[in-house]
């Protein structure tokens, strides 16, 4: 099977738009998590979030005539692809058009298109509906769009397993790779939730938050009542290492490894015991060869939820038996909010640079530990670490279950 590099990375965020950005930000121990400023919450329970700030789609070459057709969360998806393709210094073109593909997920879609269009049918009438709702609305947008505005031909889907999405889009690229069904993918997450309707409906889920302030996305504290929603984009270039080598290509890890599994237990709690977890993470490191010693860093799916840090925790722990206590396992959830499926699309970016750069990002607002969470979480302050390998955990509503496994790049 062929060996798959990281060689771009482009990430939107709470925290910044673009990737250094974002970074800069997140390794700095800053929070995106702020009031939320594109509606009224005047008399709704939730009042914060990490939205985008100062996102301009025009400014990135997407005209202003195209932005009825497309949805917030494809715009964040065209935007971060572009820089990803930048960063890894890759044109497309007639060359390679076949062999690149695209994957780009999202959880939900275009959630503002259809709070914003079934309102105009409610008080003007189904005349008066956009015909763009349907292709702008739709999760599958996000690549399709993305492929033509790259020009990228090849295998084209979007995933979506709620906040698995963007990990398992990682992986899927990834295998098609390996099995020399392309050279190139542009793979990720995105997702653009943050209006009344998708708030609200979390928050009856008693999903969010309501400590409505910027620290209210503390994963593994014991203090923690529910995930902060965040938005944006993730998303990294993964090429062919032969191909990569002969461009001289930039690498910042290695793609080793990606294990998937379901719960099959509840539509939105996670089983007790976290054996989906386990058996994910386990599935990753077979396929990437490796034994839980060989493991680094974690960085946790860590919604900041009471269930997922405490069963995530119990997972990790009975994978990695005594191993888990020399880990470093980190959520930067706290920093950027949990974006859904755009989620995987951006740790994975950050698992990318942090095995990059030796350092491994903290979780945030940490201060009063919860007894069941018992590892070493990275509190509040970033790390300098040598990363040989690291995992990332994506763990989704219906209980989807994805993992990528990195490792530094050598010859």
């Amino acid at each position: 099977m062929k060996r798959v590099v990281v060689t771009g990375v482009g990430i939107i965020s709470s925290l910044g738009i673009g990737t250094d950005n974002t970074w800069q930000k997140l390794i700095a121990g800053e929070t995106g998590i702020d009031t939320i400023t594109s509606y009224d919450t005047t008399d709704m329970p939730v009042k914060v979030a990490g939205e985008v700030k100062g996102f301009e789609p025009t400014e990135y070459g997407i005209e202003k005539k195209e932005l009825k057709k497309l949805a917030r969360n494809t715009q964040f998806a065209i935007v971060a692809s572009k820089m990803a393709l930048e960063d890894a210094k890759l044109k497309i073109d007639e060359t390679n058009a076949d062999e690149t593909g695209v994957i780009i997920s999202s959880g939900i879609g275009g959630m503002e298109i259809f709070e914003e269009q079934l309102q105009v049918m409610l008080e003007k009438g189904v005349k008066r509906i956009s015909p763009f709702t349907i292709p702008a609305m739709i999760a599958n947008m996000s690549s399709g769009t993305t492929a033509i505005y790259l020009g990228a031909k090849g295998p084209n889907k979007t995933i979506v397993t709620a906040c698995a999405s963007g990990t398992h889009s990682v992986g899927e690229g990834f295998e098609l790779i390996r099995h020399d069904r392309a050279k190139v993918m542009v793979v990720g997450g995105t997702e653009a939730c943050i209006t009344a309707f998708g708030m609200n409906s979390f928050a009856n889920m008693k999903a969010l938050s309501t400590r409505n302030d910027s620290t209210a996305s503390r994963p593994f504290s014991a203090d923690r009542d529910g995930f902060v929603m965040g938005e944006g984009a993730g998303v990294v270039v993964l090429e062919e290492l032969d191909y990569a080598l002969a461009r001289g290509a930039k690498i910042y890890a290695e793609v080793v490894g990606f294990g998937e599994s379901c719960d099959a237990h509840h539509i939105t709690a996670p089983v007790e015991t976290g054996e989906g977890a386990v058996r994910a993470m386990r599935i990753a490191l077979k396929d990437a060869g490796l034994s839980i010693e060989d493991v680094t860093y974690i960085n946790a799916h860590g919604t900041s939820t009471p269930a997922n840090d405490v069963i995530e925790t119990r997972a990790i722990r009975t994978l990695f038996g005594d191993h888990a206590y020399k880990l470093y396992v980190s959520s930067t959830k706290g920093a950027t909010g949990h974006g859904l499926g755009a989620a995987g699309g951006i740790e994975a970016a950050i698992l990318a640079k942090t095995i990059e750069t030796g350092i491994i990002p903290p979780t945030l607002h940490l201060e009063t530990p919860d007894a069941e969470c018992d590892l070493n979480y990275v509190p509040n302050k970033a790390i300098e670490k040598d990363v040989k390998v690291a995992m990332s955990n994506s763990l989704g509503f219906g209980g989807h279950n994805s993992v990528i496994v990195m490792k530094k790049f050598e010859k």
